[in-house]
């Protein structure tokens, strides 16, 4: 018994070590960009030889920085107000559905992100064109949103997988209208994963680069085109800079997401 169980207490000790080194090797590269956004060299250098607040100091003291901050904030809090209503209503008529049925929906909703990057930018692109909204905040919205809603539909149909709906049919066998039912008893079953699909959503719209390069312009170009642009015409510090706000970012809606799945769970 001794031998067996020291047998599996190795084990679990590579299965850790794994899980720690592949994390490791995932987050690294990320990681490294923090130490370089304090660099005072005029390039990008790791480790950096001195370090400096200049290039956080040239991102607020930047009109154009500042301005496609301002368009992608503006981008990812309205893809996340229009996609978590579309995707969370898909998801609960979708469970109602029959099963071939279930998965046809499913498929074509979830079609923008099957897709290459590439292929949808430059359907979207014609499809904008034709109705005049490239370089335009509401073009990209749409765009941003059709790329959200098979984020959103997905932790939503999970969701609902776990839904009490005598809940919802004891209401409305009092008489209560759809309205009703969905502020007083669907919408506080899910809240949880609502929050984390709008938090998703805007995750997705604030780090999507692809469809912005064909469907965002001028004042309306976004965060990471016009930091892609920086790094394309010259090697810019700066984007060192953003890119470690963004991962600021990025670790606080991860840490929301676990405090709402701790807190899903215990209720």
């Amino acid at each position: 018994m001794l031998d067996g169980f020291a047998r599996n207490r190795a084990l679990a000790w590579a299965g850790w070590s794994f899980a720690l080194a592949m994390m490791f090797f995932l987050i690294a590269p990320s990681l490294i960009v923090i130490p370089m956004s304090f660099s005072s060299s005029e390039y990008l250098e790791f480790p950096p030889r001195d370090f400096s607040m200049r290039w956080y100091e040239g991102f607020f003291g930047s009109l154009a920085w500042l301005q496609a901050a301002r368009a992608s904030l503006i981008a990812a809090v309205s893809t996340a107000v229009l996609s978590v209503p579309v995707g969370t209503l898909a998801a609960y008529a979708a469970r109602l559905l029959p099963l071939r049925m279930k998965i046809v929906v499913g498929a074509f909703l979830l079609m923008p992100a099957i897709v290459p990057s590439i292929l949808v930018a430059i359907g979207y692109f014609f499809v904008l064109a034709q109705i005049n909204l490239i370089g335009t905040m509401t073009g990209l919205v749409l765009g941003h949103t059709a790329l959200a809603i098979p984020v959103v539909f997905v932790i939503m149909s999970a969701a609902f997988a776990t839904f009490d709906a005598n809940h919802e049919r004891a209401a409305e066998s009092f008489g209560a209208g759809r309205l009703t039912i969905w502020k007083d008893v669907i919408i506080p079953q899910i809240k949880a994963p609502l929050f984390a699909s709008a938090l998703l959503a805007f995750v997705t719209s604030l780090d999507e680069v692809v469809v912005a390069m064909f469907i965002s312009s001028g004042s309306n170009a976004t965060l990471p085109k016009v930091m892609f642009s920086a790094l394309r015409d010259r090697i810019d510090p700066t984007v060192a800079a953003i890119s470690t706000m963004l991962l600021l970012i990025a670790m606080v809606a991860v840490v929301s997401l676990l405090k709402s799945g701790s807190k899903r769970a215990d209720g």
